[in-house]
């Protein structure tokens, strides 16, 4: 099947509960990044070590981003799924909305990854007004679980919401020049040892030389080794499967 074909499969499904989802391939191939991920955790205690990561500019936009969809209704989520405790870090402070920003723009990101994340966006607040008559972010605590647990139960919803779950992780065990996980806050509370010598901005795997870009276009030459970086305005303009709390 050709990206052009996988691009569609998206965008043909409706809601969470439509039967015409399925698994997306590109979702299926994270399993074995993501358990990688999970055996690097050690058990040695790490000293917080501050580090630049997250410029001002980057803030900015962010902090704008998140005035309106789908980044006003990610974060909410992201905050439910990992919430305040007295026992370990929040979502916030792990920064896991920031790492998840640096995924979009950033990173070699398949489009259609974040196509879906973006839908679901509008999946969510769609079942919500549905249900509650309100967006997601507008919902009390007990609503949002309510209203996670249900999608939960569909394919979609499973697979959009243990997409994110993977990069609360992802954010927790990352080096902080990645957008999450500041001075070591994740690796402190899992008592895990980095390796070294961490990476800073410059120095991520994709912004290494002969780092071969993912390509998001099918007729683009194989010749051309530029990454395509998919802009949340672009994203906005199209108004994927989005709607504004």
């Amino acid at each position: 099947m050709s990206q052009v074909q996988k691009a569609k499969t998206v965008p043909q499904v409706k809601s969470f509960f439509d039967k015409n989802f399925r698994t997306p391939k590109w979702l299926q191939k994270k399993v074995s990044r993501r358990s990688a991920l999970k055996s690097a955790a050690g058990a040695t205690m790490i000293a917080a070590m501050p580090m630049r990561s997250w410029s001002a500019v980057t803030a900015n936009k962010l902090d704008g981003a998140l005035k309106t969809d789908p980044w006003l209704t990610l974060d909410a989520v992201l905050a439910h799924l990992l919430p305040e405790s007295p026992t370990g870090p929040s979502a916030k402070e792990i920064q896991v909305t920031q790492y998840l920003y640096n995924v979009v723009f950033q990173q070699p990101t398949e489009e259609a990854e974040i196509e879906f994340i973006y839908k679901g966006v509008g999946w969510l607040n769609g079942f919500s007004t549905s249900q509650l008559q309100k967006n997601f972010v507008l919902l009390t605590f007990n609503e949002k679980e309510s209203i996670l647990r249900a999608i939960s139960k569909s394919t979609a919803g499973e697979n959009w919401l243990s997409n994110l779950v993977g990069y609360i992780f992802e954010a927790m065990l990352s080096p902080p020049s990645y957008g999450g996980n500041p001075n070591g806050i994740g690796w402190q509370w899992l008592e895990h040892q980095a390796g070294f010598p961490l990476p800073q901005a410059g120095q991520r795997y994709y912004e290494l030389p002969g780092k071969l870009p993912i390509v998001l276009n099918s007729k683009m030459s194989t010749a051309n080794k530029t990454t395509q970086v998919v802009s949340h305005q672009q994203y906005i303009g199209k108004q994927v499967g989005t709607r504004k709390a």
